[in-house]
């Protein structure tokens, strides 16, 4: 019997967010599903580097790429946004970050009634699909009717690779370690994330207010901790690195005065095990993030391995893992999107996201900076949480149920053998 083709088309050689989840899923799927043919169709993300496989040896996932389907598959997988979803296969899977506002696209909501299932990231992504609604309309602005979710959506995290992500010794030879130990302060914040479109306080994930709230709360303190970002905006140049500075610098004039806390940036791409090192180094005690809005939040979820504080929003798809009892989750409200951070098909103007109140930040920033042990013991319990429920082998088990569930059994393949000739021998001959 042949195994049954299911064919995989997602970014899985970028250096992305979507890059990662595509790596993680697809090695669940091997994993889950030994009985299935799992081949996999690279695509691009944006402008991200492509190479990660063959830098990291990955030669399982490189076996498994074609350039071209050669049949139609029986599970046909979509790692991307869901306005790209097209129906291939017999039957057809959506995997998505899912959106980080309250409002999706009417095609994101097309593309996922394309296929037979969904599996996002997130709650948060799923509530949206399952509430948004569109009335069409044909060209004369007759109604044609409601376009609603159809299909099942179901939620698969994004769960945290423990041999990357995990507590480890301090290694005096790594070139980011050597960087981190010459900086002054013991104690620094971190803040991990693109440094996305949008005015000031407007960007998604919010860093011009979230390094706004630290200059402010520390300006003129006599003990001032440091703070760590490793960002980029568009890529990995010395261009951007200088449009990262002047923002930081503009935040500094605008507030004005001196005598601020010291900033350190961290600029372009950064392998998993340095990664690891930032988050493992004794200065980096807490994480921040007053983000708009989060799909899921991958970096959340991996600095809570390692059992330190963290300072979030309140609301989206990181709440899913950080338990609001054991991390210092931030209230707020849900504002309209601003019109400078609108990204056509994806971020609608007509949609909200979570702006951070301002004041709670701040006190917050202050709180775990004066009592970090008594934060650090929550922090800990979060890292149980985390190892417990939310792990590669957690969301490979997930998967599984998923699969079960939803996908048909298809007939059993036979392989079609055809026999070579056969060799007669012929009665030999009496010697004369």
């Amino acid at each position: 019997m042949s195994k049954h083709l299911a064919v995989v088309s997602c970014p899985i050689d970028t250096y992305s967010g979507y890059g990662a989840r595509s790596r993680d899923f697809v090695k669940a799927l091997i994993n889950a599903r030994p009985d299935w043919n799992i081949k996999i169709l690279s695509q691009r993300w944006g402008n991200t580097k492509f190479g990660y496989l063959q830098e990291h040896g990955e030669q399982e996932l490189i076996s498994r790429i074609v350039p071209k389907m050669s049949a139609k598959p029986k599970v046909w997988i979509q790692i991307t946004v869901p306005n790209e979803f097209q129906a291939v296969g017999e039957y057809n899977i959506g995997v998505t970050a899912g959106i980080e506002t309250t409002v999706c696209h009417e095609t994101w909501l097309q593309g996922v009634n394309r296929m037979d299932l969904t599996l996002t990231s997130a709650r948060h992504g799923k509530t949206v699909f399952t509430e948004s609604n569109y009335e069409m309309k044909d060209n004369t602005g007759r109604s044609k009717g409601i376009l609603k979710l159809e299909k099942p959506v179901e939620v698969l995290f994004e769960g945290v690779d423990l041999s990357k992500y995990k507590v480890i010794p301090k290694d005096s030879k790594n070139l980011l370690v050597k960087s981190l130990d010459s900086i002054p302060e013991n104690y620094c914040f971190l803040i991990v994330g693109h440094w996305l479109t949008g005015d000031y306080g407007e960007d998604r994930k919010n860093l011009g207010l979230t390094i706004e709230r630290f200059l402010t709360s520390f300006k003129s303190k006599l003990q001032k901790p440091a703070l760590v970002i490793k960002t980029q905006a568009a890529n990995s140049s010395i261009m951007d690195q200088k449009v990262i500075l002047g923002k930081i610098n503009s935040l500094k004039k605008a507030i004005g005065g001196a005598n601020f806390p010291n900033i350190y940036l961290i600029h372009g791409e950064l392998q998993d095990e340095d990664i690891n090192h930032l988050y493992n180094h004794p200065k980096i005690k807490t994480m921040l993030s007053l983000t708009k809005g989060e799909g899921f939040g991958r970096p959340l979820l991996e600095f809570s391995a390692i059992g330190k504080p963290i300072i979030a929003s309140g609301w989206s798809g990181h709440t899913d893992f950080l338990r609001a009892d054991l991390n210092l989750l931030v209230g707020g409200k849900l504002e309209p999107v601003h019109k400078s951070a609108v990204m056509k098909d994806m971020i609608l103007e007509q949609s909200k996201w979570f702006n951070a109140d301002h004041q709670e930040a701040a006190k917050a920033y202050k709180m775990v900076f004066k009592n970090y042990k008594l934060h650090l013991k929550n922090a800990k319990r979060q890292a149980v949480v985390t190892k417990k429920y939310f792990t590669l082998e957690k969301m490979q088990e997930q998967l599984n149920v998923y699969i079960d569930k939803y996908v048909p059994n298809f007939p059993e393949e036979l392989d079609l053998v055809i026999p070579g000739p056969k060799t007669i021998e012929l009665p030999k001959r009496p010697k004369k």
